[in-house]
């Protein structure tokens, strides 16, 4: 891989963390899910202020000008938090935008997105598979929408194509990472055309890529927890760290995390080069991300003994986010089988892929 995070984008990295560490403690957490919209508005404005709600958007709309790499280091930044805001659905679906849209649709969403005003979010192509389309109309149901009830606008992906439509008739409901996903229902629910053919494709490449930088933030930050607990927890006047039982499950998901991140940034630096193999590293990423994802997430909420099973305690809240991302990504077995059927059309691409 001829990639390597630049200075700049350390630069960016740094300045999300520091916000998402100011802003996102855990006992706001706490407060934010206990509220029925369950989004932290606050910490929303304050990263739009900070531009990273448009990183990968172009200047003339307000963006940064950057691409998929500096969206998954910001996402990463998100992961380590766990904090409820809706940060890679909108900058995906607003890069589709960016990428797909007429000069209209984005002059109508972009500026809006960028300054935190606007709220974008897309359905999972499995979960719009029942949608049909009549003229310039959707009708079906979608479940699990991220985000739909606060969402100024949904990317329907129908076969090939994305749709775009203001969500109406929205019930709201709560995932197992305890963040807000809706079903929304079409009924000859007036529908924009988002380019054309292959950007469904385009979408689901991206959304992949952000969820799996997510859950490099996600593992990351658990582990943190894991490595701060097992350091202080003394069992027969010695740490937990210190036995081999706790130190080798942590330098497993140590190794699960590393393998997570680098093949999502592998990934996206792929996609933002217009490379012809960049699906077979998203596959390769995703598959990292729902296998050992869970993994980790099962592995250090398990070191934490009997703690780890408090709902209270923060490192179950990471279990949560890591389990709902491996469903997201659609379970690493399936993924691990796509990957498979890529290779297909790939002969040699296997040589540089990382499993």
């Amino acid at each position: 891989m001829d990639f390597t995070v630049t200075d700049e984008q350390e630069e960016l990295r740094g300045l999300a963390s520091t916000l998402f560490e100011k802003l996102a403690p855990a006992t706001r957490i706490e407060q934010v899910e206990a509220e029925p919209e369950c989004f932290d508005r606050t910490l929303w404005s304050e990263l739009a202020k900070a531009g990273l709600l448009g990183v990968a958007l172009p200047e003339d709309v307000g963006g940064l000008g950057f691409g998929l790499v500096d969206v998954a280091l910001v996402c990463e930044e998100l992961g380590r938090v766990v904090a409820p805001v809706p940060l890679v659905w909108t900058s995906t679906a607003a890069m589709v935008i960016a990428a797909h849209g007429t000069d209209e649709q984005k002059a109508r969403w972009l500026p809006g997105v960028v300054s935190g005003d606007v709220v974008l979010t897309s359905a999972l192509p499995h979960a719009s598979a029942g949608v049909h389309v009549d003229g310039d109309t959707l009708t079906g149901t979608i479940v699990g929408v991220p985000y739909a009830h606060v969402a100024d606008a949904v990317l329907v992906p129908v076969g090939e194509r994305v749709f775009v439509i203001r969500p109406e008739q929205v019930e709201a409901g709560r995932a197992s990472s305890n963040e807000v996903y809706a079903e929304v229902t079409l009924d000859s629910t007036p529908a924009e055309a988002l380019g054309g053919d292959g950007v469904a494709a385009w979408l689901s490449d991206r959304v992949l890529v952000a969820l799996a930088a997510l859950q490099a933030g996600v593992t990351g930050g658990a582990l943190r927890i894991a490595a701060d607990y097992t350091s202080n927890r003394k069992q027969f006047e010695k740490p937990l760290s210190s036995f081999q039982g706790v130190s080798f499950r942590a330098a497993d998901g140590y190794i699960d995390n590393s393998a997570i991140r680098a093949t999502t940034l592998q990934a996206a630096w792929h996609l933002d080069e217009g490379h012809d193999d960049a699906r077979v590293h998203v596959l390769s990423a995703a598959w990292w991300a729902a296998d050992g994802g869970q993994r980790t997430v099962h592995s250090t909420q398990h070191i934490h003994g009997g703690i780890g099973a408090d709902v209270t305690y923060p490192i179950h809240r990471y279990f949560l986010w890591g389990k709902q991302i491996e469903l997201l990504i659609g379970g690493a077995s399936a993924t691990l089988a796509r990957l498979g059927d890529e290779l297909i059309t790939h002969p040699h691409v296997g040589d540089a892929v990382t499993l």
